[in-house]
């Protein structure tokens, strides 16, 4: 799971739904997407960022290096 993402909707108040309809995509994709059981495509990854006003390194690049190691 993309830990930093759920933790950031979380904080923001942001419920999967409004994720969802933020991104234009059904609560179903963006669950999967936050769960990694569907791959996220770079561009949805800055929509996501884009979203917290964030860079998408600064959301999902964490996770790809606790990942590695």
């Amino acid at each position: 799971m993309y830990w930093k993402l759920k933790e950031l909707r979380k904080k923001k108040k942001l419920t999967t739904m409004n994720m969802a309809e933020k991104l234009g995509i059904s609560k179903p994709f963006y669950c999967q997407l936050e769960n990694q059981t569907r791959r996220l495509s770079y561009d949805m990854a800055v929509k996501i960022a884009d979203v917290f006003g964030m860079k998408p390194d600064s959301v999902f690049y964490h996770d790809h290096i606790e990942r590695k190691y």
